[in-house]
């Protein structure tokens, strides 16, 4: 029966088991409207159980916000105190609090916690289905009680308004409006009863509630992180991600959770990790290991023996003309090249015999598009433009630049570790490209000293004519050339064309071995 307003009436309490102000659970209406996975995974639960739309949001929230305060069983909606038993218990289970360092103010990763426990909620309320079916026994028992002294008050204000309008003596004789409030004593005693067999049946349920939100939490803190890790592995940081628009990141996750780059996932991460434990050990211009006496004007490295005769008046006279002459002796030490102030430069060869698996499946694609990555962070933490040119055949090549002042899209990222060209190997093409670049670059803002990493896993000739050219312009330039040879032992063999052209030569033949390249990461 529907109240003076025309309204059913409802159940007292709060249908939200978690306390959150309309901003938050405005996030919550947005981010709903935005993801599809969200809306079929309420639908699903919505055709088999009642209020689930609740409990996601609840999920959602619980995740979300910075200090979710999960509201008492008395303050809830007898239908919706399931609902918050579930909610408490996920906050309290073990895991918890490692989630939220990856959910809290993050509504996507906090929409990916909640599919994450789907599973096991699915699970949850298909067992206590009877449980829940208590509940709204429960609820529609205190509702049905209200429903007589309603009845009762409404009867009492229409026979006043007729006492109104017949005078004082009209009132009913015999007293048809007293008997109208006497259903209520029972059925208030029946609502009790259905209330406290609800409560029965949700205690009796708790420790299975308990595990099934230990299992959906510990599934959300692997998937959580397992996005997370991935989006790290391929350099996209936290604040870019939460600037992303959602359906954006939904399209990067899912592109990068599928196909070939999923398998490159570890490999990368691997990469990026050590090229970041070698910076942490570089030092430039470091002193490096004493090897002997040299001769020359370096002061800081002058003997003491030589600058005891600054303290002998009639001596500083020659040692005057020593430091001029440059014959002052020295220590003599061995330490690591100072680093380059150019372009960043990596000629990655996408040849067909790069698609060749290696150890652990591992493609020697993959190994040096993973290695070209960890060069392209390398010149971003050194403030160095990175420039990634994709070879085979001399009629196949593809450059993909990132300047150091601009960010670096991560679209175009994936675009560059996406792209294969397929055919035979040159070396002239790609290497008079990249100093192309190094001379622009030498032109426009006078910097110099380039590095170029080449990685191929083929030997091939060059020409005379092209030799000459090379050395002039490496010598007006000052860069410097790194070979790896991928799982091609004659391409580093002495005497190669490889060996002839590099200042630094390394052959690679362990594929899951990315420490082959960390000292690449010191000097460059």
């Amino acid at each position: 029966m529907a109240d003076s307003t025309g309204q059913e009436p409802t159940e007292p309490g709060h249908t939200g088991a978690v306390a959150a102000d309309p901003y938050d659970r405005i996030a919550w209406r947005d981010l709903y409207a935005r993801s599809a996975a969200l809306r079929e995974l309420a639908a699903e639960l919505a055709a088999r159980h009642a209020h689930t739309t609740d409990l996601l949001a609840d999920a959602f929230l619980v995740a979300y916000l910075a200090a979710p305060r999960v509201r008492e069983a008395a303050e809830m909606a007898p239908s919706r105190r399931f609902n918050r038993e579930v909610v408490a218990e996920l906050a309290a289970s073990p895991g918890y609090a490692a989630l939220r360092r990856e959910t809290a103010g993050d509504p996507y990763a906090a929409a990916l916690a909640v599919l994450a426990e789907a599973p096991a909620l699915r699970l949850l309320l298909d067992r206590t289905e009877p449980v829940r079916e208590a509940a709204d026994r429960a609820a529609e028992a205190r509702r049905s009680a209200g429903r007589p002294a309603r009845t009762a008050g409404e009867t009492a204000r229409q026979a006043g308004a007729t006492a109104g309008a017949l005078g004082a003596g009209a009132t009913s004789a015999d007293g048809a409006a007293g008997p109208a409030s006497a259903p209520a004593a029972p059925a208030g005693q029946a609502a009790s009863r259905a209330e406290a067999a609800a409560r029965q049946a949700l205690e009796a349920a708790t420790p299975g509630i308990r595990a099934a939100a230990r299992t959906a939490t510990a599934q959300a803190v692997r998937v959580t992180r397992e996005e997370a890790a991935l989006m790290r592995a391929w350099g996209v940081g936290h604040g870019e991600l939460e600037r992303m628009p959602y359906e954006e990141r939904a399209r990067l996750a899912e592109r990068l959770r599928t196909g070939r780059l999923a398998r490159w996932a570890e490999l990368i991460g691997r990469f990026r990790q050590m090229a970041d434990g070698e910076r942490a050990r570089k030092v430039e211009n470091a002193t490096g290991e004493l090897i002997g006496v040299t001769l020359g004007d370096d002061l800081s490295r002058v003997l003491p023996s030589e600058l005891a005769h600054l303290g002998l008046p009639e001596l500083r006279a020659v040692f005057a003309a020593r430091y001029a002459a440059g014959e002052l002796m020295l220590y003599d030490s061995r330490g690591e090249q100072t680093t380059g102030q150019g372009a960043v430069i990596a000629c990655v060869d996408t040849s067909h015999s790069m698609y060749e698996e290696g150890p652990g499946g591992i493609t020697r694609e993959a190994w040096s598009k993973a290695c070209a990555l960890a060069l392209l962070d390398q010149a971003r933490h050194a403030r160095r433009d990175f420039v990634g040119i994709l070879f085979s055949a001399a009629d196949k090549l593809q450059v993909f630049r990132f300047p150091a002042d601009r960010p670096a899209p991560v679209e175009r990222v994936l675009e560059f570790a996406e792209t294969f060209l397929g055919g035979g190997t040159s070396y002239q093409r790609p290497l008079s490209a990249a100093a192309a670049l190094l001379a622009e670059e030498f032109d426009t803002a006078a910097r110099g000293r380039g590095d170029i990493v080449l990685i191929t896993d083929d030997e091939c000739g060059v020409t005379e004519q092209w030799t000459r050219e090379w050395q002039e312009a490496r010598h007006r330039l000052g860069f410097r050339l790194f070979g790896l040879a991928v799982g091609a032992p004659t391409a580093t063999a002495s005497g190669s064309v490889l060996e002839a052209l590099c200042d630094n030569l390394r052959p690679i033949e362990d594929l899951t071995d990315v420490r082959a390249a960390a000292d690449l990461f010191r000097l460059i």
